[in-house]
C-alpha cells in the first residue's frame, strides 16, 4: 500500500469512528433530551383502580369511560376469565390502559394449599392469566401466593415458591411481571404480632427467585397495622414493581377511605421518592358511581400529590 494510500486510509477510519460516536453521542443526547421534556409533564405516580370498583351499567367501555372521566389512567382486571377482545375494544375506545390484572382464584384455589390437586388448578389459572394478562395489553398480574395456616413455614414457602417458578418460563414469555402484594394471609409476617414488623421476609421471599419478573406490588395500607408503610417500602425498595392503595385506622382497627385513616402520608411519600419509585398507584377501596369515583382518585391525589411531575418528585 502506497503511502498516500495509507494516509486516505487513516483519513477515513478516523472520520468514520468519529461519525460513529457522534452520531452515537447525538443519539443518547436526544434520548435524553425528549425523556426530560416528557418527564417535565408526566406524573410521578400514574393512577390505576381495580375493575370491580367500577359500579356502571353497560358495557365495558362504559366503565372504562366513567374511570377516564374520574381522573383514572389506567383500569385492572381479574384473570382468569376475561373476554379478551372485549378488553381491548374496550381500552381502545376508552382510551384507557389496561395496565395490568389480579389473580381472581387466589383465594379460592390457593397455591399453597395441602392437596396437590388443588395447587395443580391454581398452577393453570396463573399460567392463564399471565397469558391473558398479555393479550390485553398488560404487563403485570397480582398473585397472593398462598396462605400461611396451609402448613408450616417451610412447607408454605416451598409451595409459593415452587408455582411461582414454575409459572416464570410463561411469565417470560409473555413478558408480564408476578407481583405479590402483602395481604392478610398470615404469608412473610405474623398476624398476631404487634405493629413493629418488618418487610425482611417478604424481601427475602422475593429475592429467591432472582428474577426481575418477581416483585411486589406493595399495599400501603394493609400492613399499617403490622408495620410501618414507610420502613416497609425502604426495605423492599427497588422490589417494589406498583403500589396498592387504601386507608388504615389502628386506633379504630379498621380500614377506611384513603384520607381518613391514621396512615402517615408525608412519610410514605418521602420513603417512596427515597427509592426513587415512579409508576402506578392502584386504589382498592369501596368503589360506586363517578361521584365516588373523583372522591377516591381526589383521596389519592391528597394523599401522594400524584400528579406532581417526575421531575419535580425528587
Amino acid at each position: 500500500m502506497t503511502d498516500h494510500a495509507q494516509i486516505r486510509r487513516r483519513r477515513f477510519m478516523t472520520l468514520t469512528a468519529t461519525g460513529i460516536a457522534g452520531s452515537s453521542f447525538m443519539h443518547s443526547f436526544g434520548e435524553n433530551a425528549h425523556a426530560d421534556t416528557k418527564s417535565e409533564q408526566k406524573p410521578w405516580l400514574r393512577k390505576t383502580l381495580k375493575v370491580g370498583m367500577i359500579r356502571s351499567k353497560g358495557s365495558l367501555t362504559d366503565k372504562f369511560n366513567m374511570a377516564k372521566e374520574a381522573g383514572f389512567e389506567g383500569v385492572e382486571l381479574n384473570v382468569p376469565g376475561i373476554d379478551i377482545e372485549a378488553a381491548k375494544k374496550a381500552a381502545k375506545e376508552s382510551g384507557i390502559i389496561i395496565d395490568g390484572t389480579v389473580g381472581g382464584y387466589h383465594w379460592g384455589q390457593r397455591h399453597t394449599d395441602p392437596d396437590p390437586k388443588v395447587r395443580e388448578v391454581a398452577l393453570e389459572k396463573l399460567k392463564q392469566g399471565l397469558t391473558e394478562t398479555a393479550a390485553v395489553g398488560g404487563k403485570t398480574m397480582l398473585l397472593v401466593p398462598g396462605h400461611g395456616k396451609d402448613g408450616t413455614d417451610a412447607e408454605v414457602m416451598e409451595r409459593a415458591q415452587t408455582a411461582i417458578r414454575s409459572a416464570l418460563p410463561v411469565a417470560k414469555e409473555k413478558g408480564v411481571s408476578i407481583l405479590i402484594e402483602n395481604v392478610w394471609n398470615d404469608f412473610c409476617y405474623d398476624h398476631e404480632g404487634g405493629n413493629d414488623q418488618s418487610a425482611e421476609r417478604l424481601a427475602a421471599f422475593i429475592d429467591s427467585f432472582n428474577s426481575p419478573l418477581v416483585g411486589v406490588q406493595y399495599d400501603i395500607g394493609n400492613h399499617w397495622k403490622y408495620g410501618d408503610p414507610a420502613e416497609w417500602i425502604r426495605t423492599l425498595n427497588k422490589r417494589i414493581k406498583k403500589l396498592d392503595t387504601k386507608g388504615f385506622s389502628r386506633e379504630q382497627g379498621k380500614f377506611t377511605k384513603i384520607t381518613e385513616g391514621d396512615i402517615n402520608w408525608p412519610s410514605v411519600e418521602k420513603a417512596l421518592r427515597d427509592v426513587g419509585f415512579t409508576g402506578w398507584l392502584a386504589a382498592e377501596v369501596g368503589g360506586g358511581d363517578l361521584t365516588r369515583l373523583k372522591e377516591v382518585s381526589a383521596h389519592m391525589d391528597e394523599s401522594l400529590n400524584c400528579n406532581k411531575s417526575i421531575a419535580g418528585a425528587g
